[in-house]
């Protein structure tokens, strides 16, 4: 792999942030395969109209540079075997969060460790972490050309140089400001519940927001989010909220 144009992408999940990534990771010249667990016929045509092809889960990560998971951190356990056969130098990225309220409860994850660190001994192999921290509303729509103004940046944690290199890249791609948030050790600062999860920041703020994060504050600010939305939307797993709604929120409890 010795450049980031032009690469051969599998996407695990089908869902809004996955539909979204191989709408714009094809529209950008990539050649994208996206699958879902229920079946080709069944992801979404819209997902399609670039150029990304549906097809089965093994056949999504055979023959690719770059793998992209959008599935949450349950689905883990069921991919990893998928993943077993990727040459060493292939790019795995994870999008995922941890929400107990929705997921299974994870004993290491209630613990504090690092949701990162956690993907990458449940996959055996090192990740990028990015598309974690934007909803999927603005991800779907508020997409802008590089140097237009506000437009909305997200960090990008990897420990491998290649893995950052292609993970900014990627993400630059999908009509979003990159920004380097260095290894995976640190990428808790964009787990939910900090400042820059899901506040829409710019490449000017985001810094800054990194920074500011407090990691025992994560889990309350998350959770205390989670309810929020479930006493005003009922089922939040279903249902996508409101993206202004959730972006005002987001700012009040994380910011």
């Amino acid at each position: 792999m010795n450049n980031t144009k032009n690469l051969k992408i599998g996407i695990l999940g089908a869902g809004n942030i996955g539909k979204t990534l191989a709408r714009k990771l094809a529209q950008a010249g990539h050649d994208v395969k996206v699958a879902n667990s229920r079946g080709p016929e069944t992801i979404a045509t819209d997902a399609l109209e670039f150029g990304a092809r549906a097809v089965e889960a093994a056949e999504a990560v055979r023959d690719v540079e770059v793998v992209i998971l959008s599935l949450p951190p349950t689905s883990f356990s069921k991919v990893a075997p998928l993943l077993a056969g990727l040459p060493e130098e292939a790019v795995v990225i994870d999008t995922s969060n941890y929400h107990p309220a929705r997921d299974n409860r994870i004993e290491a994850l209630d613990a504090g460790q690092v949701e990162s660190l956690w993907v990458v001994e449940q996959l055996g192999r090192p990740i990028v972490k990015a598309w974690n921290t934007i909803e999927s509303t603005p991800f779907a729509t508020k997409g802008t050309t590089k140097g237009s103004r506000d437009r909305i940046a997200l960090p990008v944690a990897a420990d491998r140089d290649r893995d950052r290199e292609v993970g900014i890249a990627l993400v630059e791609d999908t009509g979003v400001d990159a920004f380097d948030a260095g290894t995976l050790e640190n990428s808790w600062r964009q787990q939910p519940g900090s400042p820059v999860y899901c506040t829409d920041l710019t490449l000017a703020e985001l810094p800054d927001a990194l920074a500011s994060a407090e990691r025992e504050r994560l889990p309350k600010r998350r959770d205390l989010a989670w309810a929020i939305l479930q006493e005003r939307f009922e089922d939040v797993t279903t249902i996508n909220p409101d993206a202004g709604y959730f972006l005002r929120l987001s700012r009040l409890l994380n910011m």
